[in-house]
């Protein structure tokens, strides 16, 4: 086929392509295709087959133009698109579907032409990258870590014990509680009960934040009571919601003490208290090292991205955010329908809120990305092996499992390298000093 081709940069790292099929393929192409049809349909008068081509065109003409225009658009598409010479700059995402720019017509008369848009990948001209100076927190870690830690072993180690009847409930104390919310004239809203949810007082881990409401209950006791959430709440806009909530149990927690029978119970690698704390302060550290480190070349990154401006393709960005969406309904415990049909209207402006943090995120990675093609960065085969060595020792799982994520593997390699170097060839200085807690919390 005679393909002639022009590509025309578009914004948001968008092109139209250009393309025109000379009219010797166009008829080639039309005279084939009505050559199978007179050969194969069958109409009242006509033997199978016998169907004269005249009354094919005079009774089929448009359907026949237009299955003419589709079949030349697909393969002059295809011998463009797998011509090895053609830019990767001039190629499709694997997402972005090229679409037609306005409805082409077809002569048999002239040459075929028409036009499609779609995305390609950015190319950025990387910024200095180089010489930079980040700074992150000033962070080690401290006591009140240590002790922390400890008591979460302690929690995770009590006993649980049912509390006298007629005793109040109290901050730290376990509950099983039904509850629902009311309408206006006190009647259960449906969808809204939920049965035996059990849950820590104090700890806030329920959609209702009525921790300090049931404080002060007595087991069998059920109590109404009506809570307003801030603006700032995802699921209540500063709407008051009536509630019902009746205690079916009611548990108390007796806490080990902190001692070195304890460290045994824990793991009987531990012979003493010390020795526990010693672990914990290990692991904690090797948290806070991770963590730094992916400060570190956040920070930097950040810097870069200040000197490497790009246009993210609207594809990208859209399953950038379609992704997020996916994770935000398995969350929630849905699908994605089922998430859009909870939240209703706010889903679009959820999502919306979403574009900045994802435009950033997709500008660094295709940094990272361009970087490591530049730097020719690789993973060697005895480098994949030692890694999946590593991690088959650390998650008990067998190296042929492993194996599978070779591709996902090499790539991990390869952006560790990357970000040993980025580290590596510029300046970091401590900033202003932060608790361990803190720290990953403003970072979780």
């Amino acid at each position: 086929m005679t393909v002639s081709k022009e590509i025309t940069k578009l914004e948001k790292s968008s092109v139209k392509l250009s393309v025109t099929v000379g009219k010797e393929d166009v008829a080639s192409e039309y005279n084939g295709l009505l050559s199978k049809y007179s050969k194969s349909v069958q109409l009242p008068g006509f033997r199978k087959g016998k169907v004269p081509k005249e009354v094919l065109v005079r009774k089929f003409g448009d359907t026949l133009k237009g299955e003419v225009m589709g079949n030349i658009i697909e393969k002059s598409l295809g011998e463009i698109f797998e011509d090895e010479a053609l830019p990767r700059e001039s190629r499709p995402l694997p997402y972005s579907r090229p679409e037609l720019k306005d409805e082409p017509k077809l002569s048999l008369e002239d040459d075929f032409q028409f036009e499609v848009v779609y995305d390609v990948l950015p190319i950025m001209k990387i910024g200095k990258w180089e010489g930079l100076e980040a700074e992150i927190p000033d962070v080690s870690i401290g006591e009140e870590d240590l002790a922390r830690e400890l008591e979460a072993i302690r929690d995770r180690n009590s006993i649980v014990l049912d509390k006298e009847d007629g005793e109040a409930a109290a901050s730290g104390d376990i509950v099983n509680i039904d509850y629902c919310e009311l309408d206006d004239s006190g009647e259960v809203l449906a969808g809204t009960e939920k049965e035996d949810f059990a849950f820590t007082l104090g700890s806030g881990y329920n959609a209702y934040k009525f921790d300090d409401d049931i404080i002060g209950m007595q087991k069998g006791e059920t109590k109404e009571f009506v809570k307003t959430y801030p603006a700032a709440e995802n699921d209540y806009q500063e709407t008051p919601k009536k509630l019902r909530v009746s205690l079916k149990t009611l548990k108390s927690k007796k806490l080990p003490d902190l001692d070195d029978d304890l460290a045994q119970d824990v793991d009987e690698k531990y012979n003493t208290l010390e020795d526990l704390k010693n672990d914990i302060r290990g692991r904690l550290e090797k948290n806070l090292e991770r963590s730094l480190r992916g400060i570190k070349t956040s920070k930097i990154l950040e810097l870069i991205m200040e000197n490497t401006p790009v246009e993210i393709p609207e594809s990208m960005l859209r399953i950038e955010l379609d992704s997020r969406w996916r994770d935000m309904a398995r969350q929630f415990g849905t699908d994605t329908k089922g998430l859009y049909d909870r939240l209703g209207e706010r889903s679009k402006s959820i999502v919306e809120g979403w574009e900045p943090d994802a435009i950033k995120a997709l500008h660094s990675r295709l940094i990272v990305e361009t970087l490591i093609e530049e730097l020719k960065l690789e993973a060697t085969d005895e480098d994949i092996k030692t890694e999946i060595e590593r991690m088959a020792l650390e998650s008990g799982a067998g190296h042929e499992e492993l194996e599978k994520y070779r591709e996902y593997i090499k790539e991990d390699i390869k952006e560790r390298k990357f970000f040993d170097i980025l580290i590596e060839k510029n300046t970091i200085k401590a900033g202003k000093k932060t608790n361990y807690i803190d720290l990953f919390a403003n970072n979780g």
